[in-house]
């Protein structure tokens, strides 16, 4: 065996091998946030649940440990059944009874009268033959008296039954099964008072007595449809139970009221902890899945970056960390508005800090994924997850386009504004009474935007510190003019840091024509030549006098000072602590170029063993991104055109394609993702800048040719007056 210290030593060195691994740390920080944010979601903060069931005993007393608001479903379910029972019975009526009873009715008076009018019998076989056609029993007296003929009354009895028959048939409500033998009775005692002899009558009593018949059905499917909307037309019944209320004392016997107040305040349901835990691990595992399996298709770069991963996980951890919190807070004055806290969920704030710091795209989904967890968090309120997720994609589009730093401000404004908005929508799908709905939309739509307002620009600096991100607002911090490098260079370098506006406001302009980054750019010109602080009198643009100190120097000397400048801005840029995006700007804003001027002076001097343009370059790198090289390009525009003795727009034009051509065929920006495309693009933006920076002006006279005007021609006015009298 071996002894114990060399076994510990071994084992750290193990764990330390492991920790330098980059999937043993991914691994390890995956596993650590999947089981945070598993516990956020799914772990209430409540006293442990109890086992009970009706009719038992209670072992203590239980009080509630919070406000709540729920829906007593017994008592709402004992509501919708009455408002279903008191729908009445729907019934369908069937045309074809009408027609087939009116059918009978006169095939059987028909019968009657082909008897009565067949001379080949005699009155006896006609009684007998009456007897056969008529489907019921007269008496011998009613059938001697209608085997005679008398078609007045034959008529008459017709018409008049067709006209009952169609009455209380094609009457609106018909005859419904099981009130056929009161319409009977009611079309018999109308038949008594026609004016007909008594026989007749007795047949058309007979023949209503015999073929009327229902013909409204009951109608089960519309029925229960109509049931069904009167059940849904019923709102819940809310109950609510205050913070320390007494929901059951000791001793007492447990009934299903008990039973729903514990499950309203998450105290019961026995064995479905684990099982939840379970469910809500699963859910979070493959949202998880979801976003990496985003990453990894669209975002390459953020997925192999685990810092990014870290951000990320840490954002959503951190927020619905906040958002647990806040669905705790208790309203005890009015618990109604206390259950709805998880409208203020500050989603929008993990939205507009994923999208500040990585991607606009990928925010929108962490978002939506979010949306979910919160409807989880919240006990499945899908209401509270549909409000988070429009916030958030407000946010999220509110800050897409930084600016300036009031961009944040507005940002949570806006998010505000959305979330009382969709509070106010879904308080309306969910019939929440109207005073509550107002009260909430307001309150709660302007928490949640400030919450995640705060909670953006508190938390946006040290992500950015810790993850070393530069963001819009970073890069808006060190622009200001207060910056103390900025006036440092103002006040030591003030031609560079007026060149440095220029080049700023050309590389914005180009960069937004290009789809770069303009605000990097943008500032990253504002301190690319931050270096000339330490000796500003050896840039011409500096140089106040005649005198220029290069002409008493060598060449070569010159060109040390010179190319020594980036090397000093990258020093100050790292002691300031510059955002990396800036710093690379600045240590590559000249690549590897040539200083010509005093390669040709050396050459002009005589120089010429063993002399090459190596010993006159900038020591690089070369512009990597798009960005340094929109500076590159800038800067030597902006130099070259300033140097112009005459600018028209002509020579202008010419000097800065041949600048960016001599650029190109130098090898400066093969290491950049620029396009012979963009190129043409950044020169026409170029030259829109430079054509209002050197535009045509008048040629004022100067105090000379005034006095001398003056003398000679009595004033400017009167050769005015001269020239129009002599028109």
């Amino acid at each position: 065996m071996l002894p114990l210290k060399q076994f510990r030593g071994k084992a750290v060195a193990g764990v330390g091998n492991l920790l330098k691994k980059r999937k043993f740390r991914r691994g390890s920080a995956a596993v650590l946030f999947f089981v945070l944010i598993t516990l956020i979601i799914a772990v209430d903060v409540v006293p442990p649940k109890v086992d009970l069931q009706p009719g038992q005993v209670s072992p203590a007393s239980i009080f509630a440990p919070r406000s709540v608001v729920y829906e007593d479903r017994a008592k709402t379910e004992e509501v919708r059944r009455k408002a279903a029972e008191e729908v009445d019975r729907q019934y369908s009526k069937d045309p074809r009874v009408s027609s087939a009873v009116q059918t009978e009715i006169n095939e059987t008076l028909g019968q009657v009268r082909a008897v009565q009018t067949d001379e080949n019998l005699n009155e006896a076989q006609r009684v007998d033959r009456l007897q056969e056609v008529i489907p019921f029993t007269l008496s011998r007296a009613d059938l001697q008296f209608l085997s005679r003929d008398n078609p007045q009354d034959a008529r008459s009895l017709q018409e008049n039954l067709a006209g009952l028959v169609q009455q209380a048939m094609e009457a609106e409500k018909g005859i419904p099964s099981g009130d056929e033998e009161a319409v009977k009775e009611n079309l018999a005692g109308r038949v008594r008072d026609l004016d007909l002899p008594a026989a007749y009558k007795n047949l058309g009593q007979g023949l209503i007595t015999n073929f009327i018949r229902p013909n409204m059905f009951y109608d089960q499917e519309k029925t229960r449809l109509l049931q069904n909307i009167a059940r849904e037309s019923v709102p819940p019944v809310q109950r609510s139970i205050q913070e320390k209320e007494k929901i059951i004392g000791e001793g007492e016997i447990v009934t299903e009221e008990h039973l729903a107040k514990l499950e309203a305040l998450g105290l019961i349901r026995p064995g479905t902890a684990f099982s939840g835990l379970v469910g809500a691990g699963m859910l979070v595992a493959l949202l998880m899945m979801v976003v990496l399996f985003y990453l990894y298709q669209q975002n390459r770069e953020i997925y192999r970056n685990a810092g990014h991963l870290y951000l990320i996980g840490l954002i959503v951890a951190g927020v619905l960390a906040v958002g647990k919190a806040v669905i705790a807070i208790n309203v005890s004055q009015w618990p109604e508005l206390g259950a709805l806290f998880g409208y203020a969920v500050p989603m929008a704030a993990a939205g507009m800090l994923i999208a500040i710091l990585l991607d606009s795209r990928l925010a929108v989904l962490v978002v939506a994924v979010m949306s979910f967890m919160l409807g989880l968090m919240t006990g499945g309120e899908t209401r509270f997850g549909v409000v988070g997720l429009i916030s958030g994609i407000t946010g999220i589009y509110s800050v897409s386009k930084l600016s300036q730093r009031g961009d944040l401000a507005r940002a949570g404004f806006y998010t505000g504004l959305s979330t009382m908005a969709a509070i106010f929508t879904m308080g309306l799908i969910t019939n929440t009474p109207w005073s509550l709905l107002i009260i909430s939309s307001l309150f709660l739509g302007l928490l949640n935007g400030l919450l995640s307002s705060i909670l953006t620009n508190g938390a946006l600096p040290y992500l950015e510190s810790t993850f070393s991100i530069t963001s819009s607002v970073r890069l808006l911090e060190i622009s200001h003019p207060s910056n103390p490098l900025l006036k440092q260079l103002l006040t030591e370098a003030p031609g560079t840091y007026h060149h440095s506006i220029i080049v700023g406001n050309l590389a914005e302009t180009a960069a937004e024509a290009v789809g770069g980054e303009p605000l990097l750019v943008r500032v990253g010109a504002y301190y690319h030549d931050i270096g000339k602080i330490k000796r500003p009198y050896f840039f011409i643009e500096n140089q106040m006098a005649s005198d220029n100190p290069h002409d008493k120097i060598a060449p070569s000397l010159s060109t040390l000072i010179l190319t020594s400048h980036v090397k000093d801005g990258v020093e100050m840029a790292r002691e300031n602590k510059l955002p990396q995006a800036v710093i690379d700007i600045i240590e590559q804003h000249h690549g590897s170029s040539v200083c010509s001027f005093f390669y040709h002076k050396a050459i002009e001097n005589g120089r010429n063993d063993n002399l090459t343009e190596d010993e006159f370059r900038y020591e690089g790198p070369r512009p990597q991104t798009k960005e340094a090289a929109i500076v590159m390009l800038a800067d030597s525009v902006e130099a070259a055109v300033r140097s112009l003795q005459s600018p028209n727009q002509g020579r202008i034009e010419g000097l800065v394609r041949k600048i960016i051509k001599d650029k190109l065929m130098d090898g400066q920006l093969d290491e950049c993702d620029l396009t012979l495309k963009d190129l043409d693009t950044i020169a026409n933006s170029f030259l829109r800048v430079l054509s209002g920076i050197y535009h045509s002006r008048i040629e004022y006279p100067d105090a000379r040719d005034m006095e001398r005007r003056k003398s000679s021609g009595g004033g400017l006015r009167k050769q005015f007056a001269r020239k129009n009298n002599g028109k």
